[in-house]
């Protein structure tokens, strides 16, 4: 033990630190010592700095368990005690963190449980300089591992699982890599859903309008849904499959298995719907109105479905073992993406003989066969290590099918292909040479789709969200887009097309890319992009534009005019003819040549008038937008992956350009409307989540979590700037946490909350100033003028990189990193470095590091704790 004035601290700068150890310390021996040297000055009886009084904090229960989690944070992130204040050892810090970490999971056991440190934001919480330099001295590291555990499929690749079952994707075509093809995953429609359709490739012709082809596809949502939030999402803990799940997927599983049998003859019922001619009901008449029935929808006999086992047993007369032990064998391995052992065949195959026993064959084979869909390995991919030996550290190594799923899911969402299925069949996935063949085999070829990459950048930039963020009408019609029906949201999901494609692009060359997707001035863009790149016009600019308008439209109008009575005299002029050529065959019924000239000039009169109606509609719409000075964008012809065709001229359209964004006014990513508008709310800017966003996701800095006694509310003031209004975060109280996130958020201010390039809001200059503060990096503290200034600064960062590389070890680890880690990143980013910044590089290094090779089994660390 040692003395400081009058207290008695345990020496535990003097004992070796192992991370991931449990601490074995009561409150009285350890967390009120430390209090009580470096907390009580702020929080005690008569201070109370943020009225929190810490003097009478007693140990960890669940009454207690906000102001524990709230001292964690703080004493985590360095907050507390003060920096001016004399600061505890770094074991001590380190101790303690650790201590109240497991005193929350103990008393909040069996009270819904703690979980706060899971989260991936939290991870943050792990302090950025003892990963990546030098650690001090008494910090034993221990080899590393992840907890052998359970992953829940996520919604992409369950989609993506059934939408094998039913539907032939296009292969790959290297001409026109950016097309939806075989192994990406399903793309959300224009209304943001993720979407499993049935027969929509086969469909002729609908009755009754885009309605009838809304309401009559047979579509069936995703069921297995992960919370639309910001951040990544696919960390085991995260999500289970509760009942009312279960019970969706066993009623789509029949409907799934009827069209895997029958085709679009399971969802109708007329057999004039099965047709070649998309004219047949204009010769057979249904009886009754088809709007909005499936009976609307006319589908071809060619057969676009893949043709399974389960299609030859429904077709065949008579049911044998072979061919429903056939179907059985198929769907597993369809559904788990590995082959079935001869007990789950067994045990499947009787399931489905017993429900054919009870019902008869047509409702028994899919009545049994539906079973499978909820086999465990078809909702989660296990990581149990159940067969294998620990080493002296507790590890178990993945092998076989656990090793080669995990490769598998770590870049795809289709099961094993051929050479890796015969590498698990054949025992050569069992080493880390064996990970970094098939991991170096697959990045080779272009050809296999690796969307879990893609997801990666999702879930990294947030740049997916801006679909789902309602905007008020009149707010959105503020900023010079168009607020009419869906083409706003139509727009950003275009959008987050556009982005992904983008980013494929940069991946294509693996170059620098975290610096080139910051960096970059190339945006794919649409049609309406023209709007959402441009600026939007002062009100100076909206005056001089629409007199410079006014002025060529007069000129013009007096042009038209003077055409359009040229026009109305030459029609004039050719009904005169046709008047006197109808009275000319009056009166010489059997002449043919005026017969012959009144069909010509019938002709060129019905040509005119078509013509001078076109001329009206066209200058009554009118329609260019004022208030925005479009963007020049103009560049090659690219293609963007969008989903299957919906309904109507709604579906989203993958034809784009590469284009590059207005310089001076865009830069890389984080400036395009996409993640803007993601980054906002309906009615303006967010430059708080900007802010929070910039410190966590490029800075590696934690946010503590809002207290719940705070008011998190800008004053409703339309009469003042977003900047204005964020006056109140600068309250003391406040201000601590604002000052690291307000001036990263502040600097987007010279964009709108749609996008759009502004230098004015509400008719004043816009305040694009901020700084970098606190960073972990002394290279990057300091004022920035405006976003552009600060994203450049940030992209030739090395702490950025290695924060980026921290996020990428948590979303392939499906875990946050902890300091028995720090060598694993460490490599992970200089094999980042050492090859151009390449992304291929950093997922192999991860994919073949222990942390994602070793499980360690609850039973071998509870042996090792003890």
């Amino acid at each position: 033990m040692m003395i400081c004035a009058g207290i008695v601290l345990p020496a535990l700068a003097a004992e070796t630190y192992t991370p991931g150890q449990p601490v074995q310390a009561s409150f009285k021996d350890l967390a009120l010592p430390f209090l009580e040297q470096h907390c009580f000055d702020c929080h005690d009886n008569d201070t109370q700095k943020g009225g929190l009084n810490l003097s009478e904090l007693t140990a960890v229960d669940e009454t207690n368990a906000a102001t524990w989690k709230s001292v964690w944070a703080q004493i985590a992130l360095e907050e507390m005690p003060p920096k001016k204040k004399t600061q505890p050892p770094v074991i001590d810090r380190l101790h303690v963190s650790d201590w109240i970490i497991g005193e929350l999971q103990a008393a909040m056991k069996d009270k819904g449980g703690f979980q706060a440190h899971k989260d991936p934001k939290k991870a943050n919480f792990v302090d950025h300089d003892l990963l990546f330099g030098k650690l001090p001295d008494g910090i034993q590291l221990t080899p590393t591992s992840s907890p052998a555990r359970i992953w829940r499929v996520t919604p992409q690749e369950h989609i993506t699982r059934l939408n094998e079952l039913i539907n032939t994707e296009p292969k790959y075509d290297p001409a026109n890599p950016g097309l939806r093809t075989h192994g990406d995953a399903v793309p959300t429609n224009h209304g943001g859903e993720l979407k499993l359709y049935f027969g929509t490739d086969n469909i002729l012709r609908w009755e009754g309008g885009t309605v009838a082809y809304a309401t009559a596809v047979k579509s069936v949502p995703v069921v297995l849904s992960s919370a639309r939030k910001t951040g990544l999402k696919n960390y085991p803990d995260f999500y289970t499959v509760n009942s009312a799940e279960a019970t969706q997927i066993l009623g789509k599983a029949e409907d799934i298995l009827q069209y895997m049998a029958y085709g679009p003859l399971s969802l109708v019922g007329m057999k004039e719907q099965i047709t070649d001619d998309p004219k047949t009901y204009d010769k057979v008449k249904p009886p009754g109105d088809l709007r909005g029935l499936p009976t609307a929808i006319v589908y071809s006999t060619k057969v676009l479905r893949p043709l399974t086992p389960v299609y030859d047993l429904m077709k065949a007369p008579d049911v044998t073992d072979d061919s429903l032990r056939a179907a059985v064998d198929y769907l597993f391995e369809a559904l788990t993406f590995r082959p079935p052992n001869q007990a789950e065949s067994d045990s499947y195959l009787q399931v489905v003989k017993d429900s054919i026993a009870k019902v008869g064959k047509e409702d028994g084979v899919f009545m049994g066969l539906s079973s499978i869909f909820l086999d465990r390995d078809a909702l989660f991919r296990p990581e149990l290590v159940e067969n294998g030996k620990p080493d002296e550290h507790g590890r178990v190594m993945l092998q076989d099918w656990e090793l080669g799923l995990a490769v598998n899911h770590a870049l795809r969402y289709l099961k094993p292909d051929e050479p890796l299925r015969r590498a698990i069949i054949e025992g050569r996935m069992k080493t880390r040479d064996d990970v970094q063949r098939e991991v170096t085999r697959m990045f080779a070829d272009d050809s296999i789709r690796k969307p879990r990459i893609l997801q990666f950048f999702r879930d990294y930039f947030d740049y997916d969200l801006a679909g789902y963020i309602c905007k008020d009408a009149k707010a959105l019609a503020a900023t010079g887009v168009s607020n009419r029906d869906t083409s706003h949201y139509t727009a950003m999901f275009d959008a987050a097309a556009s982005t992904d494609r983008l980013i494929e692009l940069i991946l294509q060359e693996d170059k620098d890319v975290l610096k080139e997707l910051l960096t970059t001035q190339r945006v794919v863009a649409t049609r309406a992009d023209a709007t959402y790149f441009g600026k939007q016009r002062t009100q100076e600019e909206q005056a001089a534009a629409k007199a410079t308008k006014q002025a060529a439209d007069a000129q013009q109008a007096m042009e038209q005019a003077k055409e359009q009575e040229a026009k109305l005299q030459a029609t004039k002029a050719l009904k005169a003819e046709i008047a006197a050529l109808e009275a000319q065959l009056k009166n010489n019924p059997g002449d043919q040549a005026p017969q012959r000239s009144l069909v010509r000039q019938r002709r060129l009169l019905a040509a005119a008038e078509k013509t001078n109606d076109n001329t009206k509609r066209a200058r009554k719409q009118g329609g260019e937008n004022m208030d925005v000075a479009p963007a020049p964008l103009e560049g090659p012809a690219t293609l963007a992956r969008v989903s299957r065709p919906s309904f109507g001229s709604g579906s989203l359209k993958p034809e784009r350009i590469l284009a590059t964004a207005p310089e001076g006014q865009r830069l890389g990513i984080l400036t395009h409307p996409a993640w803007l508008v993601s980054q906002s709310d309906a009615m303006d800017n967010h430059a708080i989540h900007r802010g929070i966003w910039i410190r966590e996701r490029l800075l590696g800095g934690g946010i503590p979590d809002v207290p719940i006694t705070v008011d998190a509310q800008l004053p409703a003031e339309p009469e003042n700037t977003l900047r204005d209004r964020m006056r109140v975060t600068k309250a003391d109280y406040c201000w601590t946490c604002h000052q690291k996130m307000d001036p990263l958020g502040l600097p987007f201010e010279m964009y709108n909350h749609a996008g759009l390039f502004r230098t004015t809001e509400l008719g004043k200059p816009v305040n694009t100033t901020g700084e970098i503060i606190a960073s972990g990096d002394p290279k990057l503290d300091g004022p920035v003028a405006n976003a552009l200034e600060m994203i450049t600064k940030l992209a030739n960062s090395q702490r950025v990189e290695q924060v980026f590389v921290r996020h990428a070890f948590r979303f392939w680890m499906g875990r946050n990193e902890t300091l028995n880690d720090a060598p694993i990143l460490q490599a992970a980013h200089a094999a980042y470095r050492d090859n151009g910044g390449s992304m291929k590089a950093l997922v192999t290094s991860l994919l073949t590091s222990d942390a994602f090779l070793y499980r360690k089994v609850e039973r071998a660390a509870k042996a090792e704790a003890q």
